[in-house]
């Protein structure tokens, strides 16, 4: 048998298990070690308690982040401009909790149980929705499952104009258009008819056909800078990394160390967070992540543009076929 074929066979056999396992680590590792790990949190009220509060929460381990601050008002404040998840108010009647579950239902009710758990005995603990989720996704499903479909729209365009030989501006022209288009397609179903974004209709979708022209084209400059390898090795950072790594079904404090920052650091998990700053908390806290995702589109299009300018490979010539005299008549 000849050798190129076995060396086929060995990597075939070879590199799905290998996939596989990595998909398997990706996706089920993270959400296995979830706990709070810094968790911006509030604490508002008389010194004394208050102090006794912070000293409780503070002994989780550094599960939270305290902020003070001298009033109901002003932790309010800090909720709804995304400076903390929550809140906990000293009251003569007791701790009282602010949550905002648009920030995260995971993380309100981690806040929930940790606050009571701090509360004395037998001590009834309020809580006040300060940013609620909408009542069409109260527990925050629908807008997790969304950053996975953008991944794959843009890993199928920044494929697809690799594929179908397009270079340069017709490429970076490509990836525009099907990231404007999905952007808008997505709004109108995720907001218009599902009702699970309720925040301004154009910059939700100018943020869901962002995060798809960050990803496409990272994908379509890398295959135009190393050739059609680029598009696996796009797909794995976006899809297989960059989703699981987003912590948009939590928090991304909720992940394991340094994998909630990478995957702010990449498009999936700072598309998620603009999404959420733009749809629920009038886009506060959404500079970073819009940076973010600006600077990976200009990379991805700067790469195409300057990989449309090479000189594409000529086809390899086929081989001749060999000549065939006539046979000699006598």
């Amino acid at each position: 048998m000849p050798a190129a074929p076995n060396r086929r066979l060995v990597a075939v056999v070879l590199l799905v298990p290998i996939v596989v396992t990595l998909a398997l680590w990706a996706f089920a590792w993270p959400a296995a070690r979830t706990a709070p790990r810094d968790l911006p949190v509030g604490v508002a009220g008389s010194a004394p308690v208050a102090d006794r509060l912070q000293q409780q929460l503070e002994q989780r381990h550094d599960a939270f982040e305290i902020h003070r601050y001298d009033s109901e008002a002003a932790a309010r404040t800090a909720i709804e401009d995304r400076s903390v998840y929550g809140a906990v108010v000293v009251t003569a009647k007791g701790p009282e909790l602010l949550t905002a579950s648009a920030a995260g239902p995971v993380v309100a009710q981690l806040l929930r149980e940790a606050v009571t758990a701090s509360a004395p005995p037998g001590t009834p603990v309020p809580v006040t929705d300060v940013v609620a989720a909408p009542a069409t996704d109260p527990r925050g499903g629908v807008l997790g499952a969304t950053i996975l479909p953008l991944a794959i729209a843009g890993v199928a365009a920044g494929s697809a104009v690799t594929l179908l030989r397009l270079r340069g501006g017709r490429a970076a022209t490509a990836v525009l258009g099907v990231a404007a288009l999905v952007g808008i397609i997505t709004a109108a179903l995720t907001d218009s008819w599902l009702g699970i974004l309720t925040g301004d209709w154009w910059a939700e979708a100018g943020t869901l056909g962002l995060t798809v022209l960050a990803i496409g084209a990272t994908v379509a400059g890398l295959a135009a800078l190393i050739g059609p390898a680029g598009i696996g090795l796009g797909a794995l950072l976006m899809v297989l990394v960059g989703n699981p790594f987003s912590g948009v079904t939590s928090a991304p404090e909720l992940l394991p160390r340094p994998v909630g920052m990478i995957g702010q650091w990449l498009p999936p998990g700072a598309g998620g967070s603009l999404l959420r700053s733009v749809a629920f908390f009038d886009g506060h806290a959404a500079g970073a992540a819009t940076l973010t995702l600006t600077l990976w589109a200009a990379l991805g299009l700067t790469a195409v543009i300057v990989g449309g300018r090479r000189r594409p490979p000529a086809p390899e010539a086929p081989e001749a076929a060999p000549s065939r005299q006539p046979a000699l008549t006598p």
